[in-house]
């Protein structure tokens, strides 16, 4: 029970990662804010913990891309729980297309979510943090954010940016005791990417020296340990989940 009676948000919280995390961190101990934009995902969710046994839990609806969709939420979460313990930044898309055919809105769209959303969720969640002298962040990144992908102009550079943002923050906050680190996973087998041709999940599996894609609970490990006291002096890093595919 490394998280017992933490509190801990989880954006992203009801797709594949997020709720191998989600249910890591029930499992932990910690109680779970579910935050996600998709209101149906999320009562399905929650549906699914309560015929598992999990009751310490509770769902909220966000649109990251909004300050004050996000400023609401985060003040009912600590008005609830009289706390915010850990932050896990898991929300994010994809739209994927060469540079010459992606549109300035695939584009701004994928960086509206996967980078300004993590900018609003942190700067909002933070001073609750420093008020209680401590915290956790953790940021997901992603390998193609440490070394590109082909077809992920806007992606890869949404990821960069959350490499760049958790350093800075590791900076600026170590002194109030919050840690802040983040996790880039390589390729993993969530739903969305079980929907690929065998083929071309053959050929990604073929690039992994483990031999196999990373599935939810591996990324959501790491989630956990970033997340408890053994991680207490680990800060600023980004810790490849990956199976060694940049190797």
């Amino acid at each position: 029970m490394r998280l017992q009676n933490k509190v801990a948000m989880i954006t992203g919280g009801s797709g594949g990662i997020g709720k191998a995390t989600v249910r890591r961190f029930l499992q932990e101990g910690a109680v779970v804010a579910i935050v996600d934009y998709d209101e149906h995902a999320l009562e399905t969710f929650a549906t699914e913990l309560q015929a598992e046994g999990f009751d310490a839990f509770q769902t909220y609806k966000l649109d990251v891309r909004s300050l004050e969709n996000v400023q609401q939420v985060v003040t009912q979460i600590v008005e609830r729980f009289g706390t915010l313990d850990i932050l896990i930044n898991n929300a994010g898309i994809t739209q994927d297309a060469q540079l010459t055919k992606m549109t300035a809105e695939q584009f701004h769209d994928v960086l509206q979510v996967n980078t300004t959303g993590v900018f609003y969720c942190t700067q909002q969640v933070v001073p609750h943090m420093i008020a209680q002298k401590s915290g956790k962040i953790i940021n997901t990144t992603s390998v193609s954010g440490v070394y590109g992908n082909f077809g992920q102009t806007n992606y890869a550079a949404s990821k960069a940016a959350v490499v760049g943002m958790t350093e800075t923050w590791a900076k600026e906050l170590g002194r109030h005791n919050i840690n802040v680190n983040a996790v880039a996973p390589g390729f993993t087998l969530t739903p969305m990417v079980e929907k690929m041709p065998d083929t071309v999940i053959e050929k990604m599996t073929q690039m992994i020296p483990l031999g196999r894609l990373g599935k939810p609970e591996d990324i959501a490990n790491a989630y956990v340990f970033l997340a408890s006291d053994e991680s207490s002096y680990i800060h600023g890093h980004t810790l490849h989940v990956d199976g060694a595919i940049i190797m």
